[in-house]
């Protein structure tokens, strides 16, 4: 927006940071107005990142990034500033009025997202009302033969995509462009150039010449990509549809894969979705676990059996940017993937980087030939809750795979086993865990080879966990820090300079320091000197202090000022610290003044004797006033 004006102000004060960020981050409290949590913009194992309630700022000590609520949901869901104004407009439920873009790029870009999300929107209904029609009984028959009552049909929004490939374009050309309807992933197309031709007719009725015109249009014809397939929308973590998954209904070889997904767009990325999240969410934070299964039909059967905290990644891989999205509501997880030599290679990866991201994992092994959806509708849900119980730890379930594979018995086997499980060992992020693992997998494969164990130790050891140093602020003195506490005090950018003549006014800390230091920069010279001018004129600006424009040493300061938990701002203490910075700032004058006159006294001539007697002078009255500012000092250089 070039200018938010004032709805974007009133939202804000009316937007409570801790409850947006905890939307998509698990935090917990760490003081009487902090809240900490694992940053959702860089891996991390130990807690940096910290919300402040009544500042209303977010600042990641361990990558850097801050800023306020529009900041953070725009960052987290890639959109621009009048979109994350509208989203968190809409969490709060309260109606917005119509934005300004600050650049017509960022216009078009936002109404590029709109207009696709308008049309998966309008496509998903078309799909489902089309699977109610006469001619889709085979769809309804499909479903059913999986189970799926209409309840959970109409839950999870599932509808038909019928074999005609016109049907869908006309539904929707009446409403959206050409462009929208190319870039949303629901239909292919022909492009050919045909230049028109103008027939010249002879008197006969003949046709003489043929000439084509220099208007050379190109013919495009619009088609439906998903057809005869039952439709499963996938939705964003607010449950707005993005992209579809179609099942094939025809055994015909022409019609393509048995599942076909949308294509990537602006608002879809298969490796940053995860199905089903908007439903399980809540679950997932209620039970602090989730449970991955493999593909949606999965998913929608576990979910119908009353497993509402399930998930599915959309195919077998799962991606580091889907870890992370979980690890939001819990880094508690039961992998529950085909027993199948397929299932079980993808089970293996997810586990790999599951691992890498410190989730706590188990691993749910069905019989052979079942997958979630089958065991369920064969077997009930009673006996998935059970063997969902019996999930065995992520190593138990390794090793088991490496006794399964590997003749253990054999000196061969043993170092193909310890092979297979050794960078599974390294991705554990701890060198503690790595070494109790290490103790655990030789004694159960029988290893007595000191060469063995001294890879399985080697693995154990060859990874250090990543630490997050605080940044260096020891430079920087309590009275500094105080400043920066005054001088970023909310909503007081507007107050006028005060001489505190005339009536006493409310202790306004903001005002009262910038007051004095427009009197005298005693903050000149000191390591917080940039940070403390940059709040300054932010305070002329009227700008949020955490959205100046700093360098990455001054804006972590400043969050740690702020983070801090100290002593309350009170006069007194602003007075302490500016009568601290008065005397720091005497003391440097003093050290120059003492220089001088050693300078002068090494001299002969005249002139310097007659200037040495007025700096002598000029030494003892600043010697005297340090002295003087010194006895009612709180804080020391």
């Amino acid at each position: 927006m070039a200018n938010p004006g004032e709805f974007a102000f009133t939202l804000k004060q009316q937007a409570d940071i801790v409850r947006i960020v905890g939307e998509y981050v698990k935090l917990r409290k760490a003081g009487a107005q902090n809240y900490q949590g694992l940053c959702p913009f860089h891996q991390e194992k130990t807690p940096s990142f910290s919300v402040h309630a009544t500042n209303q700022f977010f600042h990641c000590f361990g990558c850097g990034v801050s800023g306020d609520v529009f900041s953070f949901v725009q960052k987290i869901e890639n959109i621009t500033f009048p979109e994350a104004v509208r989203m968190i407009a809409d969490k709060l439920g309260i109606a917005v009025p119509k934005m300004q873009y600050a650049s017509e790029e960022e216009a078009r870009q936002a109404k590029q997202r709109g207009g696709l999300l308008d049309i998966n929107e309008r496509a998903c209904v078309f799909f489902q009302e089309q699977l109610r029609k006469p001619e889709s009984a085979h769809a309804r028959e499909y479903l059913k033969s999986r189970a799926l009552t209409p309840e959970v049909i109409a839950e999870f929004r599932i509808g038909f995509a019928p074999d005609r490939g016109f049907l869908l374009r006309d539904a929707l050309s009446n409403q959206f462009d050409e462009e929208i309807m190319r870039e949303s992933g629901l239909f292919s197309w022909k492009e050919k150039d045909q230049p028109p031709v103008v027939r010249d007719q002879s008197s006969d009725g003949s046709v003489a010449n043929e000439t084509p015109t220099t208007d050379n249009r190109q013919l495009t014809t619009l088609y439906a990509k998903f057809r005869n397939r039952v439709m499963f929308p996938i939705t964003n973590e607010q449950g707005k549809v993005i992209a579809f998954t179609g099942r094939t209904l025809s055994a015909d070889e022409k019609a393509g894969p048995k599942y076909l997904n949308s294509p990537e767009t602006p608002i879809y990325s298969k490796s940053r979705v995860l199905f089903n999240l908007d439903k399980a969410k809540q679950a997932i934070r209620q039970l602090d676990y989730a449970i991955l299964v493999e593909g949606q039909m999965d998913c929608i059967s576990v979910s119908a059996a009353g497993f509402k905290n399930v998930i599915a990644s959309s195919g077998t891989a799962f991606t580091e940017l889907q870890a992370r999205l979980l690890g939001r509501f819990s880094k508690n997880i039961v992998v529950s993937f085909d027993p199948d030599t397929a299932g079980a290679a993808a089970a293996e990866r997810s586990l790999a980087l599951l691992v890498s991201e410190d989730f706590q994992i188990k691993v749910l092994t069905l019989e052979t030939g079942f997958d979630p959806d089958l065991y369920i509708r064969r077997k009930g849900k009673d006996a998935y809750a059970e063997a969902l119980h019996h999930s065995l730890r992520y190593f138990d379930y390794l090793i088991e795979r490496a006794r399964a594979q590997f003749p253990f018995r054999t000196p061969e086997g043993k170092v193909k086993a310890v092979n297979f499980l050794l960078p599974h060992i390294q991705r554990v992020p701890s060198r503690i865990a790595r070494d109790e693992l290490a103790n655990e997998i030789s004694h159960r494969l029988g290893i007595d080879s000191g060469v063995l164990r001294q890879e399985l130790r080697r693995a154990a050891t060859a990874r250090t966990a990543p630490r997050v140093n605080a940044p260096a602020t020891a430079s920087c003195t309590d009275a500094e820090r105080v400043l920066i506490r005054a001088l970023a005090t909310r909503d007081l950018g507007n107050a006028p300079l005060s001489q505190r003549e005339g009536q006493d006014l409310a202790f306004d800390a903001a005002r009262q320091a910038r007051f004095a230091l427009s009197e005298e920069p005693l903050h000149a010279g000191c390591a917080a000197e940039e940070l403390i001018n940059a709040l300054l004129k932010g305070l002329e600006d009227g700008a949020d202090p955490m959205l100046l424009p700093l360098g990455d040493s001054d804006r972590a300061l400043l969050a740690s000022v702020l983070m801090q938990e100290g002593e309350e701002l009170t006069p007194e203490l602003l007075e302490s610290a500016l009568r601290s910075l008065k005397r720091r700032q005497r003391l440097r004058e003093l050290e120059q003044l003492q220089r001088r006159v050693k300078e002068l006294e090494a001299k002969e001539d005249l002139a310097s004797r007659a200037q040495l007697a007025q700096e002598r002078l000029r030494l003892k009255q600043a010697s005297r006033a340090v002295g003087e500012i010194g006895q009612g000092g709180v804080f020391h250089p």
